[in-house]
C-alpha cells in the first residue's frame, strides 16, 4: 500500500542540508560489482570456518569479527558515496529491517523462555517423534522461534540420559525451526512479508499443505527409524539419568497470554494500514510497525517482570543465544544490502545469471527453478529478503501471484521456508537452537557438518518434491 504524502520528517533540518540523503537508502544494484558482496561472504565464511578452526577466538570475539565485516562494507561505501549515504544505508538496514526482526525474535524468545515445562519424560523414539510432530504443528501457530524456544529444552532434558542426541536436535531444526512454519504468515518471516504484500492469510495453508505434509511426514519417519536404531543399542542409555522421569506441569503460564498478544500485534501490523509514516534519512517507518514494535518491547518487559524466577531458572534461561543471533544478524543485515540490491537489479545486475535461471525459454516463470533458486539463496542469505526478491521477480502483484501464477508463488514460498533448514544461518531459530543445545553440553556439528546432514537428508526429499509439486 502506498504511503500518503502526509509524512512526518523528524530530521527535516538535516534533510534540507543533505538532499541526497533521502535517496541514499535505495542502492542501485545495477551499478554495483561483485566486490561489494565480499563482506557478506566474509560473514558467512567466518560463521562456517572459525568455530571449527579457532573455537576459542570465535567464542570470545564473534561480535567483534562480525563488526569488522560490517565495517568492511560501510567504510569503503562511505569513502565512495559519502558518509551520509552510508548512514542512510545503516538506518534502513538496522532501523527498518533489523530492529523489527530482532524485537520480534526477542519477544518470542523471552515469552517462550518464561514457560517452564517441569518434570521429565523418557526420551523414547515414540515420545521424541511425538514432540517433534507437536512442535511442527505449533510452529505455524506461534512462529518457528516461539515453538522452538518452547520445546527445545524439554526435548533435550528428555534425552539427557542418552549418548546419541545430536540427531534429535538436527531433526528439531529441520521440522520445528523451519518446515513447520509453512502454513500461516505467523509461522515464518518470509510468509509474513508476503502477507504484508497482500497475500491472503490462509493462502499458504491451502497451497503449501501438500508439500509440507510430504516433507514433514517423510522427516518424521526417517527420524523415528534413526532414533529407534540408536535406542535399541545396549549402551545407548547412561547409567545415571540426570533428570529422572516425573509428571509434567507448567510454570509461567501467564506467558501464554503474552504469546497471544505477540500474535495479535503481528496481525495488527498487517491488517491496520493508516498510510502514515515517519521518515528517517530516506527510510519510511510506518506507524503500524512502530506501534507493533513498541508494544512488543512492552510484552518483553511484562514477561520479565511477571514470570516467576523459578520458571526461567528451570529453563536455564540466559541471553547468550539471543546475543549471538543479535550480533551476527546485525552484520548480516548490513552486509546483505548490496547483495539484495544486485539481485533486485535483475538482468542489469551482477547476478543476472540467477534472474535468467528462473525464466523459461517461453518467457514464463520456471516453477522448479524458482523453488531451487529461492531455496538455495535462502540457505545462505536471510530467507525473508530472498523471498521478497523472487516475489518481485515473478510479478510483485499479489493478486496475480495468487491467481495465474499461484504455482510460482507456492514454489517461492516453499523454497524460502523449507530450505532455510539447509544451513545454520538459513533461519534465525537454527542458530538459537544450536546455541541452546551447546549450552546443555551437546556437541553440535560444525557449519559444514550440519550441512552434511541437510544435504544427505533434505536435498533428496527436495528433489522428489520438485517432481511431485512444482
Amino acid at each position: 500500500m502506498q504511503i500518503r504524502a502526509l509524512t512526518i520528517r523528524l530530521p527535516a533540518m538535516l534533510a534540507l542540508m543533505l538532499p541526497a540523503v533521502s535517496q541514499a537508502a535505495d542502492l542501485d544494484g545495477a551499478g554495483l560489482s561483485l566486490a561489494w558482496a565480499l563482506p557478506f561472504a566474509g560473514v558467512l565464511l567466518s560463521i562456517a570456518v572459525l568455530p571449527l578452526l579457532a573455537p576459542a577466538l570465535w567464542h570470545h570475539h564473534f561480535g567483534k569479527i562480525a563488526g569488522v565485516w560490517a565495517l568492511a562494507f560501510l567504510l569503503p561505501f562511505a569513502a565512495l558515496h559519502g558518509s551520509h549515504a552510508a548512514l542512510a544505508i545503516s538506518v534502513h538496514a538496522l532501523v527498518a529491517e533489523y530492529l523489527p526482526f530482532i524485537i520480534l525474535l526477542t519477544a518470542l524468545f523471552t515469552v517462550a523462555g518464561g514457560i517452564c515445562v517441569r518434570g521429565n519424560l523418557h526420551g523414547t523414539p515414540a515420545l521424541n517423534t511425538g514432540l517433534l510432530a507437536l512442535g511442527t504443528l505449533l510452529a505455524s501457530l506461534m512462529g518457528t522461534t516461539g515453538a522452538a524456544m518452547l520445546l527445545i529444552r524439554p526435548l533435550i532434558r528428555a534425552n539427557d540420559d542418552r549418548k546419541h542426541t545430536v540427531h534429535v536436535v538436527v531433526f528439531f531444526i529441520f521440522l520445528v525451526a523451519n518446515a513447520g512454519g509453512s502454513l500461516t504468515p505467523l509461522g515464518d518471516p518470509p510468509l509474513f512479508l508476503g502477507f504484508l504484500k497482500g497475500v491472503d492469510f490462509f493462502w499458504t495453508a491451502r497451497h503449501l499443505l501438500g508439500p509440507m505434509a510430504f516433507l514433514c511426514g517423510a522427516l518424521l519417519l526417517v527420524f523415528y527409524l534413526l532414533d529407534r536404531h540408536f535406542y535399541l543399542n545396549r549402551e545407548e542409555r547412561r547409567p545415571l539419568d540426570p533428570t529422572p522421569d516425573s509428571a509434567l506441569r507448567l510454570e509461567g503460564k501467564f506467558n501464554f497470554l503474552l504469546l497471544g498478544a505477540v500474535v495479535g500485534l503481528v496481525l495488527m501490523s498487517g491488517l491496520w494500514k493508516p498510510g502514515v509514516a515517519t521518515e528517517v534519512l530516506g527510510t519510511p517507518l510506518e506507524w503500524q510497525n512502530l506501534l507493533r514494535d513498541g508494544l512488543l518491547v512492552g510484552v518483553i518487559l511484562l514477561s520479565l517482570w511477571l514470570t516467576p524466577t523459578s520458571a526461567r531458572s528451570g529453563n536455564d534461561f540466559g541471553w547468550g543465544p539471543m546475543l549471538e543471533v543479535g550480533k551476527l544478524f546485525a552484520a548480516i543485515f548490513l552486509t546483505i544490502a548490496p547483495v539484495i540490491a544486485m539481485l533486485r537489479a535483475g538482468e542489469q545486475g551482477a547476478f543476472a545469471t540467477v534472474v535468467r535461471a528462473v525464466t523459461g525459454p517461453d518467457g514464463k516463470p520456471d516453477d522448479v527453478m524458482y523453488f531451487w533458486m529461492t531455496g538455495l539463496l535462502s540457505s545462505f542469505l536471510d530467507n525473508a529478503p530472498t523471498y521478497l526478491v523472487f516475489f518481485n521477480t515473478a510479478s510483485g502483484d499479489a493478486r496475480e501471484l495468487m491467481g495465474p501464477l499461484a504455482s510460482t508463488l507456492a514454489a517461492i514460498s516453499a523454497g524460502a521456508v523449507f530450505m532455510g533448514a539447509n544451513s545454520y544461518i538459513g533461519n534465525a531459530p537454527n542458530m538459537m537452537v544450536k546455541a541452546i543445545a551447546e549450552e546443555r553440553g551437546i556437541r553440535m556439528p560444525s557449519f559444514f557438518g550440519y550441512m552434511a546432514w541437510s544435504v544427505g537428508i533434505l536435498v533428496p526429499l527436495f528433489i522428489v518434491m520438485s517432481f511431485l509439486f512444482f
